[in-house]
């Protein structure tokens, strides 16, 4: 194997929003504020509300962000101006209405774009796609740090004797914390100054870590010509890697750092060297040992300080605690002692894990008196096709996609009454593309009450691959009652295409991504707010947003749900109660490990905004806490967290956690139902469907799960699904 270092670049400094961009065969194409030739509203629109893919060009697009773009923030400023000049503000009429009318066409565009952007990448290449994204979030702000408008919200928000609706309440409460949390309610000029000078700051240190990151990540390749060591790579993997994809048993093949090469590298390499090399150069990118230009410790630990300061010249005590603002956790020291319970089971749990795997390796010529990190997903995979009978290669054979989402759209009308129906084609962006239609059952009316695009398929370098499994629910158009528009979704997924006559076949962890994204989907889809800043996940806790697709996730280990969706591809034979089993198995297999994986990567990125300590003491302190296994001395994995540092994501990593947390606890209610049940099933997925799919933002994420489970959240439900228990661990809950 040989190991190669290259791809150095500059590091470049921010972009700007609006930059020439040139093309491959040397024209420059200028990003214009104003569009030339363009519909005078919702520019990339047929008559029928539909996007035209049919005729897109990403010049067209950006000329049609552009136009709206300024449209938008004149609009914005208009509204500011008119109630400043007001002594007496209708705050429904002359604010939030018209905002609601601004926002459509804008997000509509966005929506599109983005779209195109995750499912086909030669209509909406990466550098385009950013610039529409930057300009449009550049637009869109303009709501949040208008002042008069912020004063406005905030006077309303304040007056409890207005005559408005529990939503409207709820947009003008939106609209109030963001602006404090702009910056709006500070006074002192000096301190503003501080403010925009602690935010720019801290996006620029980001953005040049993520350079670095990317810089660090395109400079390993690590090139394999002996066979034998990818004799149980799978097939798609090998074609990921084989210099020649046609001849995928061919080599070299080369491996890089990639996401969706090297967990899968991890989990088949059988040879431990190779592994530690990768795995070595995966968490030491950015470390203080890299070659100056690419370090990022003083980047990190300066967007810590920044964050920090900010949140306290706002009043909180670390940005961790104003990060609570959005969360349902609620506070601080309450999301602290969950976590800690949640491992006082799991840790101990883990160190059982850990002995038996090691006892299965060492059966298995493992020569070493500990398994490391980079052993245990190879261990792992190997302990769970040997002990479980999980075996992905047969396994998938079973999950032929027309039949899986047959199964599932079936699932939905079950619960919800909601039927989904393959619609007339329209445009799309790929001929892989299909259309569908969303009927409500409880409704006299046969029109659709929203629609989405499904592409299903993996095409290469012509569609966004960030990680294995990776899938996009994306929102074209959001349901408003002001404007009188229907839910557009896209659902975008990376699965293997059908070859000949043999359909696409699904492993496992592409079932789990079909069902959590269409749950998440439903509360896109079936949402009857009246505005779009509170459609579907919009303007839901952090913390809640994903609790309906891993909800949704939670019925895949049900054996008669197992067997509707599964039946061989060729035979059709139904798959057998022992591979049931093993997949029933496998949510629990290591779960004590996983868990606590989780909690520590939740618990480093809270304290990493909450401790002064610099990172690397939080770090050594929080592995010994959390794992079984110990801290290799080179690890260094937090200089190259993007997501915390230059991504949305900082004291908010542990949000997914919570909701896998949340949608255990709603599954329970079903869970406790006498088998056979099926009125008593139906009626409380329909409370479902009338709290977490139909509120979406209007309504608090706690007092939502009130509504259904009729107390506050526990994390019982959780430990149960995973099978930790939590008197054997005495954890205290």
């Amino acid at each position: 194997m040989a190991i190669s270092f290259c791809g150095k670049r500059m590091i470049l400094t921010r972009n700007t929003i609006f930059k020439t961009q040139k093309r491959k065969n040397g024209y420059i194409i200028l990003l214009p504020e104003i569009g030339e030739d363009l519909p005078d509203k919702d520019p990339l629109l047929k008559p029928n509300g539909f996007p035209e893919f049919n005729t897109f060009s990403v010049e067209r697009a950006i000329a049609a962000v552009g136009k709206l773009s300024v449209l938008y923030e004149e609009g914005i400023e208009k509204i500011a101006e008119n109630v400043q000049g007001k002594q007496s503000v209708d705050i429904v009429n002359d604010v939030i209405n018209p905002i609601e009318e601004l926002n459509l066409p804008l997000e509509t565009t966005w929506g599109i774009a983005k779209s195109l952007y995750f499912g086909n990448q030669s209509l909406m290449p990466t550098k385009y796609y950013e610039c529409i994204h930057n300009r449009i979030i550049k637009a869109r702000s303009k709501r949040f740090t208008n002042l008069s408008l912020y004063k406005v919200c905030k006077e309303a928000a304040a007056n409890k004797n207005l005559n408005l609706s529990a939503e409207q309440r709820r947009v003008i409460a939106l609209y109030a914390l963001e602006g404090r949390l702009n910056g709006l309610d500070v006074e002192v000029q000096k301190t503003k100054n501080r403010l925009f000078f602690l935010n720019n700051e801290a996006y620029k240190k980001g953005d040049e870590l993520r350079q670095k990151i990317e810089i660090a990540t395109a400079m390993f390749k690590s090139k394999i010509d002996n066979p034998h060591i990818v004799r149980d790579f799978p097939e798609d993997f090998l074609r990921t890697i084989a210099q020649d994809p046609k001849n995928p048993r061919q080599g070299p093949w080369t491996i890089t750092l990639q996401p969706n090469i090297l967990p899968r590298f991890l989990e088949y390499c059988p040879d431990r060297e190779l592994r530690h090399i990768a795995w070595l150069a995966n968490v030491t990118r950015g470390a203080l040992a890299s070659e100056n230009l690419l370090r990022t410790s003083s980047n990190l630990e300066d967007i810590r300080d920044y964050r920090i300061e900010q949140a306290k010249i706002f009043g909180y005590k670390s940005f961790s605690h104003m990060s609570m603002e959005t969360k349902i956790a609620g506070n601080l020291n309450n999301l602290y002692s969950v976590l800690d319970n949640l491992l006082a089971t799991a840790r101990p749990a883990q160190e059982n894990e850990i002995k038996d795997l090691t006892e299965f390796a060492r059966d298995r010529e493992f020569d070493s008196d500990i398994i490391r990190q980079w052993d245990i997903d190879y261990w792992i995979r190997k302990h769970r096709r040997i002990v479980l009978n999980f075996k992905d290669e047969i396994l998938h054979q079973y999950f032929p996609l027309p039949h899986v989402l047959k199964g599932l759209f079936q699932l939905i009308e079950n619960l919800f009454s909601i039927r989904i129906v393959e619609g007339q084609k329209t445009d799309v962006w790929h001929t892989d593309v299909r259309f569908f239609n969303v009927i409500d059952l409880t409704s006299t009316s046969d029109e659709p009450i929203a629609h989405f695009y499904l592409d299903p398929y993996t095409r290469g370098s012509n569609k966004m691959t960030k990680a294995e499994d990776a899938s996009w629910m994306v929102p074209i158009r959001n349901k408003s009652k002001i404007v009188s528009t229907t839910p557009l979704i896209a659902l975008i997924f990376n699965f293997r295409p059908p070859v000949g006559d043999v359909p696409s076949l699904l492993s496992f962890k592409d079932v789990i991504s079909l069902f959590q994204e269409v749950g998440n989907s439903l509360q896109f889809l079936l949402t009857r707010v009246e505005y779009s800043d509170l459609a579907g996940s919009l303007n839901v806790e952090w913390d809640a947003a994903k609790v309906c697709g891993h909800f949704m996730e939670n019925w895949l280990y049900e054996p008669h749900i197992i067997r509707s969706i599964a039946q061989h591809y060729k035979t059709s034979e139904p798959i057998s109660d022992e591979q049931i089993e093993s997949i029933k198995q496998i949510r629990s297999h290591m779960a004590g490990y996983k868990l606590s994986k989780d909690l520590y990567y939740a618990r480093f990125d809270l304290e990493l905004y909450d401790s002064p300590d610099f990172w690397l003491k939080i770090m050594d302190r929080l592995w010994s806490k959390h794992f079984v296994i110990p801290k290799n001395k080179e690890d260094s994995h937090v200089t190259s967290w993007t997501g915390i540092f230059s991504g949305p994501w900082a004291a908010s990593w542990y949000s997914d956690l919570w909701s896998r947390m949340i949608a255990a606890d709603i599954y329970s209610a079903f869970q406790d139902l006498p088998k056979n049940d099926s009125d008593q099933e139906k009626e409380i997925a329909m409370r479902f469907r009338n709290t977490f799919l139909s509120l979406g933002g209007s309504t608090p994420a706690s007092e939502v799960f009130r509504q259904f489970r009729g107390r506050d959240p526990s994390s019982k439900a959780l430990l149960n699904n995973l099978k930790l228990d939590p008197v054997k661990n005495n954890a205290v809950d």
